[in-house]
């Protein structure tokens, strides 16, 4: 079950899911691309209203917002985005820019000149206040400002410019002449290549005011929301060095910068961007002037706080709580309630595994209700729901509290609270051995649109939320034998969470587990044993549990039982209820193979007590299988068949497809053996078998099934297809 305190990291350049950013000290300048709009705009201002469809406007109107926000592009993509939206306005704008730069300074001069006009009139073609018109003013008053040199400088630029642009061309048309046979994925491939290397030639310069303001928010939100629509770990650092160079107090940028390391789990970068972030913050005195006094202090405590949580993120549990006794001093000194409720959602954090945790989260939802925090309040009520799900609270009681939960998140529009909250449900119903509706709720969840479809542009997040959703979703398929839709779950889960993101762990971990089930399930164990390092690397208690049934199945069970123990005594110190039963049973199987079913009982008892008070039903209905099984072994199929009868609804009902067939195989095994422990008499008095056309003095199948019954070499647990074909033929001729 996925932590739900990964949305505590204090985010300044977020507020409700919306990123702001704050660039300072940064000036708007005249560039060739910002030339190469203006061309656009005027070209559009002249064009009648005829000569342009009504779509193609409304296509050149949504296109100017990101050619006006946006950073610098190469001309023959600018070409290229005028002529999907308007073929014949593109035709105009690159011989405008032809004419321009081939010609004399005085045509720039006099094109500057020119623009004025358009606010001319008691029509003008462009209001001042409007985005178009501001950023008409903003380029004249900038290109006024520049000196003669300056402005032989910028037109030398506009000049290369253009070459460069019609070079891009020329390329272009001769690579789709002489490729044209080639396939057109490697085309694409060559043209993506060269673009990208063009662009980090020609558009390298500094941001402005507005185009850094626009790329810190899209790519904070793309972090946040679809991680793979974002630029790559390494691009993106490379444009924040640049942005940095030009400006080394840009604080938002050091922010985005830690955000980004944080990707690629860079703790002493990550550290160094977010001691830098506060630092600058402090220095340039912006917390001072949007909180009077209160801002030094303040920038100090969630410095204190961010570090905490950097530190617990990467497991230094120890500095982050030197972190977070360094914040609680600050923010208490300073009497900021908000700052000390965001210091006691993370003292649980790092203290849930002690015993009292849970009066602490109590204690910080109340408070988070009281001072009005519904995002700190939903988090507390859904991890002390995580808390009782483990310490075996029923689930009617999770879900009405998860359904007030529900309720805030609704009422205050807290979306990714709410694919939380469905992810959530979705582990407890696994949990608790309900896998039909686990599997409702994982499909709710992905059928859901997101709140933040305008913000981020996409229709569904790609958060910690979906990707828990999605490997639930695969191992029930698997668990059905479905392995084929379970690889199209996986394929589409390294689609949308490539291994370079974040939250890649989940689904690696997913993909691992399946193949080692199939794996074994196939007895290929040489396969399993290879699988399991990958599963240790990301799961460590996950590896050494699958490490020992591969022992077990290779018959090597004096390392599986020392493994076992060892693993025993882990789970339960840190409180495992879940693995400790797998391992009991591993325990129990192990002792009945190795020809000790009376010692196996006590282990299954002890397995089976911890279920119940855990209420994990589908373990306990495993437990009272191997119970059954055991019976058996110790010749009591009567009993045996009366505890099966208790089991197999649920095995039956949300089991997967080979426990539903080794129930069945374990009903039948019990009916032979209980039909063949009945005296002659009572065989005589109308209680036979039917006749199988053999002789009936002779009792072939009725000797020989309780011998394999009884037998103590084969284990319920071990069967293949033509075993299970054998139980359903045998199940039919009992009946």
């Amino acid at each position: 079950m996925a932590s739900v305190h990964e949305s505590l990291y204090f985010n300044p350049m977020m507020t409700n899911g919306v990123v702001h950013a704050n660039v300072f000290g940064i000036k708007d300048w005249v560039t060739p691309y910002k030339i190469a709009v203006l061309v656009l705009l005027n070209e559009m201002g002249r064009t009648g209203e005829g000569a342009v469809s009504l779509m193609e406007r409304r296509r050149l109107n949504q296109l100017l917002l990101p050619l006006l926000q946006g950073p610098d592009i190469t001309l023959s993509k600018l070409y290229k985005l005028i002529e999907e939206s308007c073929p014949q306005l593109a035709n105009s704008v690159q011989i405008r820019i032809k004419l321009m730069a081939e010609g004399e300074l005085k045509d720039m001069e006099q094109f500057f000149d020119d623009l004025s006009d358009s606010f001319s009139g008691t029509e003008p073609e462009v209001h001042k206040t409007s985005v178009v018109g501001l950023f008409l003013r903003h380029m004249i008053l900038a290109y006024s400002k520049l000196s003669f040199s300056q402005v032989f400088k910028l037109y030398t630029a506009l000049q290369q410019y253009f070459q460069n642009g019609e070079k891009k061309t020329v390329e272009d048309a001769d690579m789709e002449q002489t490729n044209r046979e080639e396939g057109e994925r490697k085309m694409e491939k060559e043209e993506l290549d060269v673009s990208i290397r063009e662009e980090e030639v020609s558009c390298s310069g500094p941001l402005s005011q507005k185009q850094a303001e626009f790329f810190l928010s899209q790519q904070a939100s793309l972090l946040k929301n679809d991680e793979t629509k974002a630029l790559t770990p390494a691009s993106l650092q490379k444009e924040l060095n640049n942005l940095l160079k030009f400006n080394p107090d840009f604080a938002e940028a050091h922010y985005l910068s830690y955000l980004n390391n944080l990707r690629v789990q860079d703790v002493f970068s990550s550290t160094h961007s977010l001691l830098h972030y506060f630092d600058r913050l402090i220095l340039t005195g912006a917390e001072s002037k949007s909180n009077g006094e209160e801002g030094y202090g303040r920038s100090l405590r969630y410095a204190a706080l961010n570090l905490a949580a950097l530190h617990c993120r990467f497991g230094h549990y120890q500095q982050a709580e030197l972190a977070l006794q360094e914040a609680i001093r600050i923010a208490q000194e300073s009497n900021d309630h908000v700052c000390l409720q965001h210091c006691l959602s993370w003292l649980y954090v790092l203290g849930q595994k002690r015993s009292d945790s849970y009066v602490l989260l109590e204690h910080s939802v109340k408070k988070a209700v009281h001072f009005g925090l519904p995002y700190l309040a939903s988090l507390g009520i859904q991890s002390l729901v995580q808390q009782r799900a483990f310490a075996g609270k029923t689930a009617n009681k999770l879900m009405d509290a998860l359904k007030d939960s529900d309720l805030l998140h609704w009422k205050h529009s807290l979306s990714e609270l709410i694919d939380i909250s469905i992810a959530q449900k979705t582990a407890i119903w696994r949990l608790y051995g309900r896998s039909t509706m686990a599997l409702q709720q994982a499909q709710m969840l992905l059928s859901m649109n997101s709140l933040e479809s305008v913000n981020a542009g996409v229709q569904q997040n790609n958060t910690e939320s979906f990707a828990v959703a999605l490997c639930h979703l695969a191992e029930l398929h698997a668990e059905q034998g479905c392995f084929a839709a379970a690889s199209e779950v996986l394929k589409h889960l390294k689609e949308r969470f490539p291994p370079n993101s974040q939250h890649a762990q989940l689904w690696m971990l997913c993909d691992q587990k399946i193949q080692f089930d199939r794996a074994m399930n196939d007895g290929k164990y040489h396969l399993a044993d290879s699988l399991v390092t990958g599963i240790t690397a990301l799961n460590s208690i996950e590896g050494v549990y699958r490490k020992a049934i591969v022992l077990q199945a290779q018959n090597q069970m004096s390392e599986a039982h020392k493994l076992l123990q060892k693993l025993l005594i882990h789970c339960q110190k840190i409180r495992n209820t879940e693995m400790v039963i797998s391992v009991l049973l591993s325990v129990a199987e192990l002792y009945w193979r190795s020809s000790s079913p009376t010692v196996a009982l006590p282990v299954l008892l002890q397995a089976l007590a911890l279920s119940k008070e855990y209420r994990l039903q589908y373990l306990a209905s495993q437990t009272v299988l191997n119970l059954a099984f055991a019976q058996l072994i110790l010749g009591i199929p009567e009993q045996a068949l009366s505890l099966l009868h208790m089991a197999i609804e649920p095995i039956l009902a949300d089991g997967a497809v080979l426990d539903k067939g080794r129930a069945m195989f374990l009903v039948a095994k019990c009916q032979v053996a209980s039909a063949a422990s009945y005296d002659p008499p009572k065989k005589a008095e109308g209680q036979t078998l039917p006749h199988t056309g053999e002789d009936p003095g002779e009792e072939p199948v009725c000797d020989a099934l309780p011998a394999a019954a009884s037998g103590t070499a084969l284990s319920w647990g071990t069967l293949d297809k033509s075993s299970l074909v054998r139980a359903s033929l045998l199940i039919h001729y009992i009946d």
